[in-house]
């Protein structure tokens, strides 16, 4: 099993998407969350076609902090049912992923 994870979700606003991403920074969940938007997301949701303006994260981290990861977005996401999709990284630069796995080592950091 690789080491390191993407995990791919979509929040409703950049607000959202900026606090979401800020907390998984400042709690050493992720080392780095690029967020892509506005897109539109077409899905079905309780039997309604649904057609909304999301903000899409891609979340890089380690395998050790996807169960953490994965409780902090519950507990931030307004969704009922929040996408989470987790990639495994087969392989990347050795300094990217050197600096993935550091910066994602318990302990906290200063939020400024």
């Amino acid at each position: 099993m690789t080491e390191f994870a993407i995990v791919l979700t979509t929040m409703p606003d950049d607000d959202r998407a900026d606090e979401l991403a800020r907390a998984l920074i400042v709690e050493r969940l992720a080392a780095c969350v690029n967020v892509h938007g506005p897109m539109i997301s077409t899905y079905r949701w309780k039997e309604t076609v649904e057609h909304a303006a999301e903000r899409q994260l891609v979340i890089k981290t380690t395998r050790d902090r996807l169960a953490a990861l994965e409780g902090r977005l519950r507990e931030l996401h307004p969704y009922e049912l929040p996408e989470l999709i987790i990639i495994p990284v087969d392989g990347g630069s050795d300094a990217y992923l050197r600096w993935l796995r550091q910066e994602t080592q318990r302990g906290g950091i200063d939020e400024s």
